[in-house]
């Protein structure tokens, strides 16, 4: 499985951007995540969605601003981002945990997104 990450870039506060992480491979059944790491920071979890659409609750951090989805057709998992602040400005990294795995097997090398004040 390999995991591709675009939709990156600058943006000012407020803007939006959507991420989309392209899957090659046999990723059925596949739980997707987001994951950010910040300089200096340690990762942090962003969003989660299992093969049928079920989302995890965000965190409290990007709640009602990122939505995450996925389209199985077409191998892909999105993240839209909303109301962009600067402390979103980090690296986005996409994942995958194949079924019976309780950890993210897979990772993509991530996206740059700088949210300027």
């Amino acid at each position: 499985v390999q995991l591709v990450e675009s939709g990156g870039g600058s943006v000012q506060a407020g803007g939006s951007l959507r991420l989309t992480c392209a899957a090659s491979g046999r990723t059925s059944g596949y739980t997707m995540a987001w994951f950010r790491q910040a300089s200096g920071k340690e990762r942090e979890f962003v969003a989660q969605i299992s093969w049928s659409g079920g989302v995890t609750p965000y965190p409290e951090s990007v709640k009602g601003r990122f939505t995450i989805s996925r389209d199985n057709a077409k191998n892909a998992v999105y993240l839209h981002m909303n109301n962009l602040k600067p402390e979103d400005t980090a690296v986005y990294y996409c994942a995958a945990q194949s079924n019976g795995k309780n950890q993210f097997g897979y990772w993509g090398q991530g996206t740059l997104v700088t949210v300027s004040s």
